[in-house]
């Protein structure tokens, strides 16, 4: 360990003492190389509570001669360039994963070290050739707990969330080593780990794919910020600075998003309908030319005839290639079409001449008049606001009451003055891709999936057009009213309809009385879904307790939690969060709220309902079940609710309530 800290401090002072003054042809690419040593000085730092190595594989003389690998989350290599440790991602490290008994894959002897506080303190050994020797469950299949393993995954969780690069079980290697080119849909329940494994699967694809992706990007989309900020800390840790985080609202940001929908007017916007009502609504500002056009060139003047310009529009009309693509080839259409009557009457023009007709006067008024500009926002706007308008693009789409229950109460003077809500925006980004293509992206991963509309999944297709996705979600844990369905529907959406569909099943987070408890709430919300199966014993990690102060209660289940070590989270339905609030601070108890990083002073989050999906505390307090249930529009959208607050804990959950409980939990 010592010697390979040495090794990176040294590999590093190797780059901050390159000298760049005699290599670069001209400022800019001083400033790129400039740019690139900084990026490699910062992914080359020592992070003294991260340790650089947590497993070795002694491999047996068949394949690799008899050679020992220490595996971490970086390479390191010494003053002969020789390496130390392994990155987990290298070909070499994947038996660190998957060799068992039955398969050990070359691998006579597989060693986890144990840390604490980054420094080394333990170590189990794993004879896979040896018949007598113990091997362990939760590494591809042995008998007895790993105890380093367990320790691992049941470390305090103080902070924000952390890479598993040292627990990553075969299952969820699988998919992270899963190649570019095909997208993967990944269901898994609470604490199976799915959240880290489509961020592990980006640093995997980003170490095999390097350059590909450093050219078309990469793309991680949460629900909401609190979550990217919670999650923001895994890919650094593991070497990867680059990548970029975004909510599916950041992405669609063309307008300043002030209003709300009702939830009948949001599922209709949602709807993947509203493409085919967009669609219509662009390509019916194209006006068929009825009068001939007339280019004065010189002093010659050359007709073109309204049947023959009706033909080009209709061409580029079939052709449904966007309509700013389309308006930008009609000009060039038309004066192609005035060169062959150049060309019949002995000419000889060329590609200027032809360049120089396109933008004649009259061609430019001509393409206006038949193929007018679009504002996405102003089209969106009309169609929102003008009853008839919509009426004629929706007609055999929408219904007249979905028609009514989408338009603006009172029609906005304007775009900016609008009041747009969430959905709008999605809607104004489908019309701008209609427009003009939008860029698409080598690689995105869209976590939480589960909530997204097929608006929104058409939204984030168009980012990964050409490229791939990683889709993580729980359909469990859907609580909007247009949650998805089935996988098969929501990939469609995304326009991956031939993606594989993984599922996890294995918890690893939430303990087996917990997840027990929490999946009493299956039957009634998700029918037909599995249970997950939780491989973490932790007798006495559910308390569930009647009361009648039920603040006072809730404050004295979060100091016994206190007592203990990690992080503690109080999640309550979004209305008592302000009474709780009130409480904590008469105790004397300060809280953070979610997003904000714990620390080892402040250990509490007190979390709205709403946002708790995606996080995960060592101590959870849940207040009131009932109003968290009664919070949501429907019973099984409150249920999926309660179920996504019933499965944040990693060692206890404590249920207060005062109200009797919902009867699916009774």
């Amino acid at each position: 360990m010592a010697a390979s800290r040495a090794a990176l401090r040294a590999m590093r002072e190797d780059v901050e003492s390159l000298d760049i003054k005699d290599v670069t042809a001209n400022w800019v690419n001083a400033v790129v190389l400039e740019a690139q040593i900084e990026e490699r000085i910062k992914a080359l730092a020592d992070l003294s509570h991260t340790p650089l190595f947590f497993g070795r594989l002694d491999y047996l003389r068949t394949t690799q001669e008899g050679q020992r690998f220490y595996i971490g989350r970086r390479h390191v290599h010494d003053a002969a360039g020789d390496p130390m440790v392994i990155d987990w991602r290298a070909p070499v490290s994947q038996p660190f994963y998957r060799a068992s008994r039955k398969d050990p894959q070359d691998v006579g002897l597989r060693r986890r070290f144990g840390y604490t506080g980054g420094e080394l303190t333990a170590y189990e050994d794993e004879h896979l050739t040896d018949p007598s020797a113990v091997t362990f469950s939760g590494s591809a299949g042995g008998s007895q707990t790993s105890k380093l393993l367990q320790a691992e995954i049941e470390r305090p969780r103080v902070g924000p969330m952390r890479d598993i690069v040292a627990t990553i079980q075969p299952e969820q290697d699988e998919i992270v080593r899963g190649g570019l080119s095909g997208t993967v849909c990944v269901q898994g329940g609470p604490g199976t780990g799915k959240t880290a494994v489509g961020l592990h699967r980006v640093a995997y694809l980003l170490y095999a794919h390097r350059e590909r992706l450093a050219r078309t990007g990469t793309l991680v989309i949460g629900p909401n910020r609190s979550f990217l900020h919670y999650i923001e800390q895994v890919l650094p840790a593991l070497g990867e600075l680059e990548v970029r985080q975004s909510t599916v609202d950041d992405l669609v940001a063309h307008v300043e998003v002030r209003g709300e929908d009702t939830a009948a007017a949001a599922v209709v916007k949602g709807d993947a309908r509203m493409a085919e009502v967009l669609r219509r609504a662009v390509r019916s500002h194209v006006t068929l030319p009825t009068e001939p056009l007339m280019v004065v060139r010189g002093s010659r003047r050359w007709r073109i005839p309204a049947y023959e310009l009706e033909e080009v529009v209709r061409e580029l009309l079939d052709r449904d290639v966007r309509y700013g693509a389309a308006r930008d080839a009609l000009p060039q259409r038309i004066a192609h079409a005035v060169l062959v009557r150049m060309e019949q009457a002995g000419e000889a023009p060329d590609d200027r001449v032809q360049d120089a007709v396109a933008r004649n006067a009259a061609v430019k008024a001509a393409v206006k008049a038949i193929w007018p500009p679009v504002d996405p926002a102003k089209l969106v706007l009309r169609l929102l606001s003008d009853a008839e308008f919509l009426a004629a693009h929706a007609d055999g789409i929408l219904t007249a009451e979905e028609q009514a229950v989408i338009l603006f109460p009172k029609a906005p003077r304007s775009a900016k003055s609008a009041k747009w809500s969430a959905a709008d925006a999605v809607l104004i980004d489908e019309a701008t891709d209609l427009v003009q293509r939008t860029h698409s992206l080598g690689h995105v991963v869209l976590d939480e999936a589960q909530d997204l509309s097929p608006m929104q999944y058409r939204a984030v297709g168009r980012r990964c057009s050409t490229g791939s996705a990683t889709v993580l979600g729980d359909l469990a844990q859907g609580t909007t009213p247009w949650a998805t369905a089935s996988w098969a529907e929501a990939l469609s959406h995304l326009g991956k309809p031939e993606a594989a569909v993984e599922e996890l099943t294995a918890g690893f987070r939430v303990p087996r009385e917990v997840i027990a408890y929490a999946s009493r709430l299956l039957p009634h919300m998700s029918p037909g879904l599995a249970p997950v199966s939780s491989v973490r014993e932790n007798p006495g990690s559910l308390s569930v307790r009647a009361v009648s102060d039920l603040d006072t209660a809730v404050v004295s289940a979060c100091l016994e939690s206190l007592a203990r070590e990690g992080s503690i989270g109080l999640i309550a339905s979004d209305a008592r969060v302000p009474a709780l609030a009130a409480a904590l601070a008469s105790a004397g108890l300060s809280y953070l709220s979610p997003g904000e990083e714990t620390t080892p002073d402040t250990r509490l989050t007190l979390v709205p309902a709403s946002l708790a999906k995606g996080l995960e505390y060592d101590y959870v307090v849940l207040d009131e079940p009932a109003a968290v249930v009664a919070a949501e529009p429907d019973e099984r959208t409150g249920l999926r609710r309660l179920y996504v607050a019933l499965t944040r804990a990693v060692s206890g959950l404590t249920v207060v309530h005062a109200q009797p409980l919902p009867r699916q939990l009774a």
